[in-house]
């Protein structure tokens, strides 16, 4: 029973992230692609600031007079305030953000999966200089190809990773009880499920397509032979048909067991919410 509730599971990866209560969280890193557009606009908007910067004070040094020793000193200050420094701040403000990484919808989280600090942002800024600007990004992007969550060399330093955060919204499918299944529906005594093997049996329906057919099969009749405890009469059906009508019949007679409740609170409502016969109404 350990093997199938443990096939229940996701898959589970040496990237795969799992709290202390055992459930895997899904944390996706974004790809190579969109790791490569954000580092590109993160480098001409820092690059950028630079060539600025150092072209301003060109103008200024030429106006001021300045020896050349002078005009190094600024230009290696503004070097290290423009790509150092500026997205080192942004990043540690924004726990994880620059605009690169807003466009792509993207955020750089510890291995974690926990905010970033100053320590995080400073060795990414840092080991960025040689591996995105001193080699135009080709250690970065050599680096980010060997691995699965596409980290170049500052987020293997300083272990962190771009997690995706532009996830698409899953559409959860509602079914009914199997054709098969109906008549033997209208007359079954269906008692309620304990709630960690209803949570296994609501898993399984919903992956069971991703399975093999030979475990899909030995799990569906795994289920099925604990839930046939709590099922009176037990229909001669496959395991997975059962499941799934045992499934959408506690779902529907609970909902309507909640709308009967609800519509009896409307009932009441008057009397629960009025005021004593014949005493005065101050509110």
């Amino acid at each position: 029973m350990a093997t199938d509730r443990g096939a229940l599971e996701h898959e589970e990866d040496a990237d795969q992230l799992i709290t202390g209560e055992a459930v895997a969280l899904d944390l996706r890193p974004a790809s190579f692609v969109l790791r490569a557009a954000g580092t590109i606009i993160d480098a001409l908007v820092y690059g950028g600031a630079y060539i600025t910067i150092v072209l301003v004070m060109i103008n200024l040094a030429d106006q001021l007079g300045l020896d050349d020793a002078l005009q190094k000193a600024i230009g290696v200050v503004g070097f290290v305030l423009c790509l150092v420094i500026a997205p080192t701040t942004v990043e540690t403000m924004t726990h994880g953000k620059s605009l690169g990484k807003l466009a792509i919808g993207a955020r750089i989280v510890r291995d974690d999966g926990g905010a970033i600090g100053l320590r995080h942002a400073f060795i990414r800024a840092l080991i960025g200089l040689l591996e995105i600007y001193s080699t135009a990004g080709g250690l970065a992007a050599i680096v980010a190809l060997l691995n699965s969550k596409a980290k170049r060399l500052g987020d293997l330093v300083a272990g962190t990773y771009s997690q995706n955060e532009r996830v698409s919204r899953i559409t959860t499918q509602i079914f009914g009880v199997p054709v098969q299944l109906q008549e033997w529906a209208l007359t079954a005594d269906v008692a309620r499920l304990p709630d960690p093997l209803a949570r296994r049996v609501a898993q399984f329906l919903g992956q069971a397509g991703g399975f093999t057919a030979i475990t899909r099969d030995r799990l569906s009749r795994s289920l099925a032979n604990e839930v046939s405890r709590y099922v009176s009469p037990v229909p001669a059906a496959d395991a997975e048909l059962f499941l799934a009508a045992v499934a959408a019949l506690r779902r529907d007679r609970e909902a309507a067991a909640l709308q009967l409740e609800r519509d009896s609170l409307d009932r009441l409502a008057p009397v629960l919410n009025g005021m004593p016969r014949g005493f005065p109404d101050r509110g």
